[in-house]
């Protein structure tokens, strides 16, 4: 059974080095943060996979922002992602520690961009930001610490400042807009929820965002769908009957997998934080160090940032009915899911963008056919899966 939230973060807060303790690696200080923000994403309500991916990337841009600045291997990510102006820099003949610039600048996003968790999160922050300080600073001069605090919290405050303008600062209303216009036509997205909220989609501005590194109101080349058609034997209707036979067939093992990678809102740290997870599960196994770690979240978390904000602009681009619609009208009124239809378009599937994005990251990070174990999920009573 999935532990409460509150035991959660509590035994994760109590896992972390005390002052004055053998410290933890540094890589496993900047995971600690990653595992508690794992957990703000799946108890706060307006996170969305597309609002998570995008406190992803920009947690993984300040992480790696910060631990650039003191590693001269690392180049900064200003000028190469999209309007990110230079970072404030160091100052020369001044000594930094560098983790307690991390710790600063990660304390400084998160409590940020999960301002509106709930109380639980709130102390859950707090509590991580002062334990975390306190383990960073042990053996710090005092002054060093004050200097290397102070500059982490720029850091986070310049990627802040450049977070607000890029189109998904702000989410009203759980993601859904009080006004849209559903178009009234066959082969169209329409509802699929009894829930009042969700009688209109799920972000539908959310393809005008700004991208990382994609140019802007582009997306990669995507095939259409096949063209809409409610006649037996059309490739519309082949499809859609393909999927109701699937869903009347399902073995144990297919079952299994389904509910393995649903990832849903609110049950769960969702899809992006899906592959965060695993990441950091191929991270910590290969005991890889700060430099690395912080590289591969902030390709991750901007690669699956730009999966969503494309996703989404052909998603509404194409307006695609859902199946579940389709089968039932025209093939099966008693048709069930298997999981639950989220509340937008159909095509292209969110799921596979990203996870097609996050996987062609983490092979160019840790190279072609590597192997690993995915535990994400035993807390949720589902084991762990080889790949």
């Amino acid at each position: 059974m999935r532990r409460g939230v509150l035991s959660c973060l509590i035994v994760l807060l109590w896992a972390l080095p005390q002052a004055g303790a053998a410290a933890a690696t540094d890589r496993q200080a900047m995971q600690g943060w990653y595992r508690l923000v794992l957990e703000l994403v799946r108890h706060t309500p307006t996170y969305s996979p597309p609002v998570a991916s995008r406190a992803f990337a920009y947690l993984g841009v300040t992480g790696y922002e910060a631990v650039a600045s003191g590693d001269p291997a690392l180049r900064s990510l200003a000028g190469q992602l999209t309007d990110l102006d230079p970072l404030p820099a160091r100052e020369p003949g001044l000594a930094y520690d560098d983790e307690a610039v991390v710790q600063a600048a990660l304390a400084r996003s998160v409590a940020v961009f999960f301002e509106n968790t709930g109380p639980t999160g709130q102390r859950a922050i707090a509590a991580m930001t002062r334990r975390q300080g306190e383990a960073a600073a042990a053996g710090v001069a005092p002054d060093t610490l004050a200097r290397s605090e102070a500059y982490g919290r720029a850091l986070a405050d310049h990627i802040i400042a450049w977070s607000q303008d890029d189109g998904g600062a702000v989410v009203e209303n759980m993601g859904f807009p009080y006004e849209y216009q559903i178009t009234d036509a066959p082969g169209h997205w329409v509802p699929t929820s009894r829930v009042a909220q969700q009688q209109l989609p799920l972000l539908p501005d959310w393809g005008r965002n700004r991208p990382f590194t994609m140019q802007r109101m582009e997306v990669c080349d995507l095939p259409p769908p096949p063209a809409y058609s409610e006649e037996p034997g059309s490739a519309f209707h082949a499809e859609a009957l393909e999927v109701s036979i699937a869903r009347r067939d399902l073995t144990p093992e297919q079952t299994a997998i389904a509910r393995f990678w649903s990832d849903d809102p609110m049950l769960s740290p969702t899809p992006p934080g899906h592959w965060i997870s695993i990441a950091w599960q191929i991270l910590d196994r290969d005991d890889a160090g700060l430099a690395e770690s912080a590289d591969v979240m902030a390709r991750l978390g901007v690669g699956m940032a730009d999966a969503f904000i494309g996703c989404w602009r052909s998603k509404f681009a194409h307006d695609l009915v859902r199946p579940v619609t389709y089968i039932r009208k025209l093939i099966d009124p008693t048709f069930e899911p298997l999981l639950i239809t989220p509340p937008f378009p159909e095509y292209p599937s969110g799921h596979s963008t990203l996870s097609g994005a996050a996987a062609t990251v983490l092979t160019a990070s840790f190279g072609e056919g590597f192997g690993f174990e995915d535990a994400t999920h035993e807390d949720d009573g589902l084991p762990a899966r080889p790949f």
